[in-house]
C-alpha cells in the first residue's frame, strides 16, 4: 500500500505547500487509488507539515510552490516530492501513477548560493533543465552510482573561463541523490559512473543543463496593473505572484512610463556551462 498526498483546495492542487490547509490522502495499490480521504493540516506551518505528513505515513507529496527548507524536511523524512502541478488533484494523482509527472523540484526560494529553480540555492539542481518524471522508477540514465547519496565538489565556468559558482569556496560539497532528478541532467550524469576521489571536466549544452529560453516566459503588463512595480528598475529581481498563489521568479527586462516587461526564464536558460567535478564520497 502507497499513500500519497496532494495540498488540496477545492478540487485543485493548492499552490503553496506552506499554506496548505488541507491535504488529499490517495491510497494506492497495483498502481491503483482504492481509497481517498481530506485531512486539515490543522494550522501547522512548513516547518510541522513534514511531521504531520511522517505521522500520517505518506510516502509521496505532490504540491504547486515549495522551498529548499521544507523540501529537504521532506526528504529527511524519506517522503519523495513532486513539486510545480496545478490542476486537479486526482488527474495529477493519476499522472503521477504513470510516471507522466514531471517535477519542478524546489520552486519558491530566496537569493541565496548556487542555482537552484528559477533562483538561487546551493548547488545545480532542477531549473530548466531537471529530468526524470514523478512516480517513475527508472532513471533517464545508468550507472554505478544512480540512486544513491553522493557527495561532491564542483567548479562551474561559463566558456570564456568566468566562475559562476564553486563549493570549494564554500567550503562544503553538494548532497545529492545521483539519477534521481534533484539536478540538472548533464551534471547528473556526469557522476553517474564516477569513482570516488575522481575529478572530471564536462561541457555543457543548454540541452542538459537550464534548457534554451523560452519566449512565452517574456512577460509584459501596464505598471497600473502590476502593484509596486512603479518602483522597479530595469535589471531588477523580483518575485511575481501566478494565479495559484505560488512565486515566481523573474527578472525586469524593459520599462517605459506604462508598460513594464519580466523575463520568467532561468538567468542560465541557453548558456553553455563548464564543471570540473570531484566525487568526494558516496553514501
Amino acid at each position: 500500500m502507497k499513500r500519497i498526498a496532494v495540498t488540496y483546495d477545492n478540487g485543485q492542487v493548492f499552490q503553496h505547500f506552506g499554506h496548505t490547509e488541507m491535504f488529499k490522502i490517495y491510497e494506492v495499490e497495483d498502481e491503483k487509488v482504492v481509497n481517498s480521504e481530506v485531512i486539515q493540516a490543522n494550522g501547522v506551518g512548513h516547518g510541522a507539515l513534514a511531521g504531520l505528513l511522517s505521522d500520517n505515513t505518506i510516502d509521496a507529496l505532490i504540491c504547486g510552490g515549495i522551498g529548499g527548507g521544507a523540501m529537504a524536511a521532506l526528504e529527511e523524512a524519506g517522503i519523495e516530492v513532486c513539486a510545480g502541478a496545478e490542476g486537479d488533484t486526482d488527474a495529477a494523482v493519476e499522472a503521477y501513477l504513470k510516471g507522466e509527472l514531471t517535477s519542478t523540484g524546489v520552486n519558491c526560494d530566496h537569493h541565496g548560493e548556487g542555482h537552484t529553480c528559477g533562483d538561487h540555492g546551493e548547488g545545480h539542481s532542477c531549473g530548466g533543465g531537471c529530468h526524470g518524471g514523478c512516480g517513475s522508477s527508472k532513471p533517464a540514465f545508468e550507472g554505478r552510482n544512480v540512486g544513491k547519496t553522493v557527495r561532491a565538489h564542483y567548479r562551474g565556468t561559463f566558456n570564456d573561463g568566468e566562475q559562476f559558482d564553486s563549493s570549494y569556496d564554500r567550503g562544503e560539497p553538494l548532497e545529492f541523490v545521483c539519477g534521481a532528478g534533484m539536478m540538472i541532467l548533464g551534471f547528473d550524469k556526469a557522476v553517474a559512473d564516477m569513482e570516488v576521489g575522481q575529478i572530471v571536466d564536462v561541457h555543457l549544452m543548454p540541452e542538459e543543463a537550464y534548457g534554451q529560453p523560452n519566449p512565452e516566459a517574456i512577460i509584459s503588463a501596464a505598471i497600473a496593473e502590476v502593484p509596486g512595480a512603479e518602483d522597479l528598475s530595469v535589471g531588477q529581481q523580483v518575485y511575481l505572484t501566478s494565479d495559484y498563489g505560488q512565486p515566481i521568479p523573474v527578472k525586469v527586462t524593459a520599462k517605459d512610463d506604462t508598460m513594464i516587461t519580466f523575463d520568467a526564464n532561468h538567468e542560465m536558460a541557453g548558456k553553455e556551462l563548464n564543471f570540473r567535478i570531484e566525487l568526494v564520497e558516496v553514501l
